[in-house]
């Protein structure tokens, strides 16, 4: 069982003090120079969650990713042999996108023996390998075991899919995800098979969405419309803090406590919650899911609100005390916008009523999401005026002060390595 540091005096930006506490700049979000570099120093050499097995269940089976920060399109597939591999998709022959199907900037998935390009019908193995050229005989010296598909490391944790487009990752994923993120294993992710995804383009940078769920400072202001008028306004005049932060490396964790919903008032619940024994926390009906990691529920929470791991640079697993989980990726597409995706999963409904449940509370993250979104592209326009150069944080706010360092060291350190070379 790993120890979790506790706060001297109730400061967790004071544990952490190389984090400092000053007010911060917010010109890694606005300078499209930057961004620029931060795309290679980051996006590219750090390990990217691209999706889950469960996408790709038996040979053949394979998905493509659109990932304009890394100015490419792979295919993740399952091979013959039942490995997980990923692959640039670009046809070896003239550079022809190879997977898509009408619209060749959308994404894509099926089931297939084979890859065969558009273009010209060159065909490939679920292995990458060079199988078929048209009209061979036409081309001067070809060996075909030399034009393969250009691979991307791939590894897999937990069944969650990753890759690295590095020429050689500077750590194994595993290293990369530390002991904070590898104690989570044991959680019966596979289990969870009742999905439910999001989408959203949103005209803000990738790090601000980010910040948007590492506090909670907020949550009794912007999310007070969906309480009751007099339990919103003590809430916020009370406010609201997280029994637990945490920092290992370049990911962070924040911990809350919860509510259990059916005891709470009457005039404190929604009625289509209590139809539906549901709400944002999830289903009331807890499913017996097995016993937990260590990692989870470090503040030892009672009862436990939810987990929200920040896996650097731009995955979120967020697990809820009421057995269910969900995942964010923010997928940047230039300095001052990216793509915002929401997957909620749940264990197979076994009855409507479950299924139901599933839903209510599966509408009730889109409704808090779409809250969150709100403010982004408010902050976005008025940051790049550059009327104010820094902003202050408060302790909540520690997370947000260490995404933003963390990822100007990254920047740092490829400038560093880049004028070595």
């Amino acid at each position: 069982m790993p120890r979790f540091p506790k706060p001297a005096e109730g400061s967790w930006t004071e544990h952490y003090p190389q984090l400092g506490t000053a007010p911060v700049s917010y010109e890694d979000s606005i300078d499209p120079e930057h961004y620029e570099v931060e795309r290679q120093a980051v996006f590219k050499r750090a390990w990217l969650n691209v999706g889950r097995v469960e996408r790709i269940p038996r040979k053949g089976s394979y998905f493509t990713r659109e990932l304009k920060v890394a100015n490419t399109s792979i295919i993740v597939v399952r091979t013959g042999t039942g490995e997980i591999e990923a692959f640039h998709n670009i046809c070896r022959h003239r550079g022809n996108k190879l997977v898509w199907n009408d619209m060749p900037l959308e994404e894509t998935s099926g089931v297939c023996r084979q890859f065969t390009c558009k273009y010209h019908a060159w065909r490939y193995d679920l292995d990458g390998n060079l199988t078929f050229v048209q009209q061979e005989g036409e081309f001067f010296d070809l060996d075909k075991s030399r034009y393969g598909l250009v691979g991307v490391h791939c590894e897999v944790w937990e069944g969650f899919i990753f890759v690295n487009f590095a020429p050689e990752p500077e750590q194994t994923l595993r290293d990369f995800l530390g002991p904070m993120i590898t104690n989570l294993e044991g959680y019966p992710f596979g289990q969870m098979t009742s999905r439910w995804h999001y989408q959203s383009e949103v005209k803000a940078n990738w790090k601000l969405y980010m910040d948007a769920f590492q506090e909670f400072y907020h949550a009794p202001v912007l999310h007070a419309n969906q309480s009751p008028t007099a339990y919103s306004k003590a809430a916020a005049e009370a406010g609201f803090e997280a029994p637990h932060y945490r920092i290992e490396g370049p990911h962070r964790l924040v911990s809350t406590s919860g509510v259990r919903a059916w005891e709470m008032a009457d005039e404190m619940r929604k009625p289509i919650e209590d139809i539906c024994r549901s709400g944002l926390f999830g289903p009331w009906d807890n499913p017996d899911i097995g016993e937990m990691p260590v990692g989870l529920n470090p503040a030892k929470c009672d009862p436990w609100g939810l987990d929200s791991f920040q896996l650097f640079p731009n995955f979120v697993i967020l697990f809820w005390g009421q057995g269910w989980y969900l995942t964010y990726h923010y997928w940047p597409t230039s300095y001052n916008t990216h793509v915002f995706e929401g997957t909620v999963y749940f264990p197979e409904p076994r009855t409507p009523r479950e299924r139901i449940a599933q839903e209510l509370a599966a509408v009730s993250f889109k409704e808090y999401g779409l809250q969150d979104a709100n403010t982004l592209e408010a902050t976005q326009s008025m940051i790049e005026s550059r009327v104010l150069d820094d902003f202050v944080l408060c302790d909540q706010e520690v997370l947000i002060r260490h995404l933003h360092q963390e990822t100007a060291a990254w920047v740092d350190d490829y400038r560093r390595k880049t004028a070595e070379a």
